[in-house]
């Protein structure tokens, strides 16, 4: 434990007056004035007792053992999102002692995560412990670790600060913004889509997989009848069909520069695992399977798709920590890699951020990958462009902004219409409208049996 005594501003005071006192002395023995020898005894005097009290007070200080701390830290943060972090100070003191405590964030994270009500000031009373709560928020995500906290302590006489680092190690870690998903268990799921604004379509047909025979109703579509239960029964028994359960979904995530962009407190790729983790919860409660594989990271990974609520937990700890790179993105790379893992057909959505230069090298990975699964390309569209294209135009450089972003609009909304007309459909959304996008196109071609 690292100790640092300071002296305070009562002693630099102390320290004041009394070279004051020796300086108009010495002043008075120049000029040949005034009771010198009195004065001189009773400078000596106070230098010899303010010495004594100083050492005594220094020294009371330094001995002083410094009081235990515990930290409460929760194991698991959302970014974005204020967390509580209580200590638990514990001593043995026999008298009142005032100290400030000032917690630690990891080492190299600096602006990772925003604080409140630190410092904190507290007394701790005769054998009795002490307990402070703050407030931290994320700014990003990964595993971090909280290594130290630093005390301040004053002496009786207030002459000294003991600066001091107690070792106090937790750890945590920092997921996307996963409190809306959780919360999201508690309803049905219809209703839970609804809320942010998923909208499902009406189906049109009947489902894709069998689930039982039943006698034929009123209603009921003639193609429905099973016509050998039929005869054995010898009464209209009918198929009932439901929505097919047993598909994958595969997200085939960018990691490169391009994702590195920032609207609001969020980028663009965190804006876009978000989206992945929403339409991954609808679709395991779905009863489909998820997946995950990355492109242009510091280290790819790959999640084979998996059914079941336990897979959610899965793909949380599999990119909590993982961050956008300077990397440029490999579109034919990265579908390649994909095609190789992944042999079953599955809906797969590309998260990435188009650009007109993408034209050629995109076109023939996607459609590549389009032979063997399919595929939904999911486009993020800056929100400064709209407010760029949106602002009245009052001056040269205005105009200049305006024809600049209409022509990277242009040149945008072209290839996103060539990758349609060969039968790739584009999102071209806003990285916040990201997730209730991709969870409506989902919903919409499951009803329609057509994934």
């Amino acid at each position: 434990m690292k100790q640092l005594l300071r002296p305070s501003t009562r002693l630099l005071w102390w320290l004041a007056v009394l070279a004051g006192y020796g300086v108009l002395l010495g002043a008075l023995q120049a000029l040949g004035r005034g009771p010198l020898g009195r004065l001189d005894g009773l400078f000596w005097t106070l230098a010899g007792v303010m010495g004594v009290l100083i050492a005594l007070d220094a020294c009371w200080l330094w001995r002083l053992p410094s009081p235990r701390l515990q930290r409460h830290l929760p194991g698991s943060l959302p970014l974005g999102r204020w967390a509580e972090v209580r200590i638990a100070i514990e001593h043995t003191y026999r008298r009142s002692v005032a100290l400030s405590v000032f917690d630690h964030g990891p080492e190299g994270g600096t602006n990772r995560f925003d604080a409140e009500y630190l410092p904190q000031a507290v007394v701790l009373r005769a054998q009795r412990g002490a307990q402070l709560t703050w407030r931290l928020r994320p700014t990003s995500r990964g595993l971090f670790t909280f290594e130290k906290a630093e005390l301040q302590l004053r002496s009786p006489l207030r002459l000294w600060f003991s600066r001091r680092y107690v070792p106090l190690i937790s750890s945590a870690r920092v997921y996307p913004d996963f409190a809306r998903l959780h919360n999201g268990q508690l309803l049905a799921v219809d209703n839970w889509l609804s809320q942010i604004g998923i909208r499902q379509h009406p189906r049109r047909g009947l489902g894709l997989e069998f689930n039982q025979l039943r006698e034929f109703r009123e209603g009921d579509s003639l193609k429905q009848i099973d016509w050998k239960a039929t005869a054995r029964q010898r009464t209209p028994i009918a198929r009932e069909y439901q929505d097919e359960r047993d598909q994958q979904i595969v997200f085939l995530l960018d990691c490169g520069r391009r994702m590195r962009s920032q609207d609001g407190e969020l980028t663009h790729f965190d804006h876009a695992l978000n989206a992945c983790l929403l339409l991954g919860y609808a679709a395991l409660r779905q009863g489909d399977a998820v997946g995950l594989s990355t492109f242009a990271a510091e280290q790819d990974r790959h999640l084979m798709p998996v059914k079941g609520p336990a897979q959610l937990n899965l793909l949380l700890n599999h990119v909590y920590d993982l961050d956008s790179t300077q990397k440029s993105a490999d579109y034919g790379a990265a579908i390649g890699q994909l095609l190789i893992r992944q042999k079953r057909r599955a809906l797969v959505v590309l998260v990435t951020n188009l650009r007109d230069e993408d034209d050629e090298e995109l076109l023939g990975a996607v459609k590549h990958l389009a032979r063997q699964h399919r595929v939904l390309i999911a486009s993020l569209r800056e929100e400064v462009l709209d407010e760029r294209r949106s602002t009245p135009v009052q001056g040269w450089q205005q105009a200049l902004d305006y024809c600049g972003t209409v022509d990277f609009l242009n040149a945008r909304a072209s290839l996103h219409e060539r990758l349609t007309a060969h039968g790739i459909p584009v999102l071209d959304v806003r990285p916040g409208e990201l997730g209730p996008q991709l969870v409506s196109r989902y919903l919409s071609w499951k009803k329609a049996g057509t994934l």
